[in-house]
């Protein structure tokens, strides 16, 4: 079982929202170097010495899964900082399920290796890309970003490109550049998530009010620029 070092933090047996247009389980992998305010898993950012779960357990609990759901997602923390993660996808793929990755697109290389193994992947794009060091934390993080953004695009993976926002973090002015950067790298499906405070360990963004951000001339204009445009609010 080549996935049996996998770091696993957790697992989700079912879900209807994580993989659109089919019903998944999501394997959470433990670890993330960047640090953003907004998290809301920041209980997966620690890397530990040895998972919170067996691969091998996680797979027979996705056996007894066939059949029940359509496909696997790895989510994390960063499921592309493991190793392993080549390997459990093909163990995965053995049992018949279709494969879904979340990134926030962190290591080009790494998920330069794993994309012909995937059938979907979301992938967050946090800031313009010169500006992810105020999200991330990390210096020269935007550029990793527009490198994964940008070999995702060129793949032809099916895909969802999707930016949370919180009005302490990013201007509406800002919302529109990064949109327009997006659709002139070759984005055309986009999601706007608006900040939710479940999970965030954060007191200050979850005191800030979303209503009315981004307005609705925003939306409109950052709606014109992709061929497929998602608003969620919570």
């Amino acid at each position: 079982m080549g996935g049996r070092l996998l770091k696993v933090g957790g697992v989700t047996p079912f879900t209807a929202t994580d993989y659109p247009g089919r019903l998944a389980a999501v394997v959470f992998i433990q670890g993330c170097p960047w640090r953003c305010g907004y998290c809301h898993n920041p209980h997966l950012q620690a890397r530990p010495a040895r998972g919170a779960l067996r691969w091998a357990d996680v797979v027979a609990k996705l056996r007894r899964r066939v059949g029940l759901i359509d496909g696997v997602v790895f989510s994390g923390g960063e499921p592309t900082m493991d190793p392993a993660l080549p390997d459990a996808i093909a163990d995965v793929r053995a049992l018949g399920f279709q494969v879904g990755l979340h990134t926030a697109c962190i290591y080009p290389k790494q998920l330069a290796a794993v994309l012909p193994m995937v059938d979907w992947v979301g992938f967050d794009i946090k800031a313009p890309f010169a500006d992810y060091a105020r999200i991330t934390g990390v210096a020269d993080s935007g550029a990793q970003a527009r490198a994964c953004a940008e070999l995702i695009v060129a793949s032809g993976t099916a895909y969802e490109c999707r930016t949370t926002i919180h009005p302490t973090l990013l201007r509406e002015s800002e919302v529109l550049n990064l949109a327009a950067t997006l659709a002139g790298i070759g984005v055309d499906n986009y999601a706007l998530q608006i900040f939710r405070p479940q999970g965030c360990a954060d007191g200050a963004l979850n005191a800030i009010a979303t209503a009315g951000y981004p307005s609705a001339a925003a939306l409109r204009d950052i709606g014109a620029m992709f061929g497929r445009f998602t608003l969620r609010r919570s």
